[in-house]
């Protein structure tokens, strides 16, 4: 219930408080019943994260969403910050900031490659997922445009969704801790199986396949792509996954062809 009541504790700026109750086993719904019964609880059998996030998504009337994992807290301000932020830039849809991670009980510091940033920030979110979904707020009109979470993704799918947003869409960045994340414990979905680089495979191979990158885009998507596809294989061939790794192996050449080929374009194009 610590999320719940760092929801609350947003200086009255929360307008309505949903939660999805994805098949838990606990005695959540009551708890949630007994101690914060003006929440919207929604709840359903286990369907997974993106059919959860999804979920609320519909039910909300807000023209501003937010959202915040059961392991996460957010900190204090972190609603009043942001709503600052995007009423200072009207344009922007998009606002995240920085967390506080905390592993087993101690803090720990997120290395240089997992630094938030701001602006126009698709090509740093090709190797890794940078933007936290509890860390974020988004405009009702994101959903509009872009749809909402993949729900073929059992992980992975905030890095689909934050590529498709990112692509097309300046953030803003604030750089303050807004939300403490604590990890380590064992259910944590990034430990569910081997080889979720797949996911973000699929991912790379569906935005691609979207025909919405720029040609700026195109280059430095491909070249990741068969960056993790590499990885995959390096896993596959490791637990004698043979069929799995021909599969991969043929995506590997198909996709290195079209990179050569987008590459002589390229090439050819430029003055």
């Amino acid at each position: 219930m610590r999320a719940l009541r760092s929801v609350y504790a947003q200086q009255d700026l929360i307008d309505e408080v949903i939660v999805v109750d994805d098949g838990s086993i606990d005695d959540t719904i009551s708890v949630i019943g007994c101690e914060f019964p003006e929440a919207l609880l929604i709840s359903q059998k286990r369907h997974g994260v993106s059919h959860a996030r999804n979920r609320g998504i519909d039910a909300a009337q807000g023209e501003w969403l937010a959202f915040l994992d059961s392991d996460d807290e957010w900190l204090p301000k972190k609603i009043q910050v942001q709503l600052a932020a995007v009423n200072e830039d009207l344009e922007s849809r998009i606002v995240h900031g920085d967390e506080i991670w905390i592993r087993n009980g101690k803090r720990v510091n997120p290395m240089n490659k997992h630094k938030k940033h701001g602006g126009w920030i698709f090509e740093r979110c090709l190797r890794r997922c940078l933007i936290s979904p509890s860390s974020v707020l988004l405009h009702r009109s994101i959903f509009q445009e872009f749809g909402n979470f993949d729900e073929t993704l059992p992980v992975c799918e905030d890095y689909d969704f934050w590529l498709r947003l990112t692509s097309l869409l300046p953030v803003i960045h604030i750089p303050k801790p807004l939300v403490t994340k604590y990890g380590g414990h064992p259910d944590q979905l990034s430990r569910s199986e081997w080889g979720i680089d797949r996911y973000r495979i699929r991912s790379l191979e569906k935005l691609l396949a979207s025909k919405k990158l720029t040609t700026k885009q195109i280059a430095p998507t491909l070249t990741e792509l068969i960056r993790k596809i590499d990885i995959y294989l390096i896993g596959a061939y490791r637990r004698k996954r043979y069929s799995e790794a021909q599969c991969y192996e043929q995506k590997k050449t198909f996709y290195k062809h079209i990179e050569l080929g987008f590459l002589s374009t390229a090439s050819l194009g430029s003055p």
